[in-house]
């Protein structure tokens, strides 16, 4: 169903919402309906409708469910990054449920995944449609997309500030557009990659456990959510529990702590950065990647500061550029490279010795 965009001086976001649920489409619109620089300017109720109707509503994000009648939403995606790419916002339940499907759809281009709401109990409703709100603006303006399938480069070693360095931490960190990044880059690291590998990656609420399930079928190494006064283990990925800082402590233990939000997150790419770096000195790695704001960028800033190796994503390969940028501009990165030559940079850096 085609509907009429709000007309006005502001530059209007344009988004469709394809569910086969009626009750969907309206808590969507009802979310979304506040937010005078937002209109939905029409509704599908599976792919087939969303393909024929976006020529003519030309939208500026495409918000679509997994499972639907007739053309579902994996098809849809592949469909509209074949024809006329646009964002694309993944909002489902199916991994709450159980499935790992949704993810598949990132694999196929869609940029990001929100909690589908259940009903209008939420008992946070304006938080979770400001957070809607928010996520439909951050994919407004993503105009370019990379499906990071490119063969993996070789390059030269990492420029070090120190001689005799043995590296024994990778800290990754990633938001908007990472898990793409982290699965290309986990696919290429070994099954014995010599040292253990700290990924913290932005996603909603309640989908860590399928996108860990989902990069564990692609990944040689081993990848789980980190326990509570572990040690880090060479060949394993390690992320934190959901709404949990994660931090080495001084007998280079995993912890997770409650403590708030660093800079609005929880978990925070800057406080595992920090982390490493008190903890590790210049035997830390770390990296930033794709992602919305300069979460990490002071966090990586420490790690090159303790003499680590740093390395963040280069403006053509990152689905949003702002968290690498703000990394790069405190001069917090020592190499800035396409995503498809950064696991070659991990792996060289982790195994030479100088």
């Amino acid at each position: 169903m085609q509907e009429e965009a709000e007309q006005g001086n502001q530059r209007m976001i344009k988004v469709l919402l394809v569910d086969d649920s009626p009750i969907a489409i309206m808590l969507f619109k009802r979310m979304l309906a506040p937010a005078k620089d937002i209109s939905v300017v029409g509704t599908a109720g599976n792919g087939k409708e969303a393909l024929d109707l976006i020529p003519r509503v030309d939208p500026a994000v495409i918000c679509t469910d997994l499972h639907m009648p007739v053309m579902d939403g994996l098809q849809l995606t592949k469909e509209v990054m074949k024809k006329f790419p646009k964002p694309i916002l993944v909002a489902s339940v199916s991994v709450l449920e159980g499935s790992q499907n949704v993810f598949d759809l990132l694999d196929a281009g869609a940029v990001d995944i929100f909690q589908k709401p259940r009903g209008g109990t939420d008992t946070d409703y304006m938080s979770l449609a400001k957070a809607f709100q928010r996520r439909i603006r951050i994919l407004a303006g993503v105009h370019v997309f990379r499906r990071f399938k490119r063969p993996v480069a070789a390059v030269e070693p990492l420029r070090m500030n120190a001689k005799n360095i043995r590296y024994k931490v990778v800290v990754i960190g990633s938001s908007t557009g990472g898990p793409q990044a982290l699965q290309q880059i986990l696919s290429h690291l070994p099954a014995d990659f010599p040292i253990p590998v700290i990924c913290v990656q932005h996603i909603e609420n309640g989908f860590l456990g399928g996108f860990i399930d989902w990069l564990q079928a692609t990944v040689p190494m081993k990848a789980s959510i980190a326990v509570d006064g572990e040690v880090p283990q060479a060949g394993r990925v390690y992320f934190p529990p959901e709404q949990t800082h994660l931090v080495i402590d001084e007998r280079g233990r995993l912890r997770c702590t409650n403590e708030g939000p660093f800079d609005g997150h929880r978990p925070s790419i800057t406080v595992t950065f920090k982390s490493a770096a008190e903890r590790f000195g210049n035997c830390a790695i770390g990296v930033i990647l794709t992602g919305m704001g300069r979460d990490g960028a002071s966090g990586m800033k420490a790690i090159s500061e303790a003499g680590g190796a740093t390395i963040a994503q280069n403006e053509e390969s990152s689905v949003v550029f702002s968290m690498p940028r703000h990394a790069i501009e405190i001069g917090a990165a020592g190499l800035v490279l396409p995503i498809d030559q950064i696991p070659a940079a991990i792996i060289t850096q982790a195994k030479t010795k100088i």
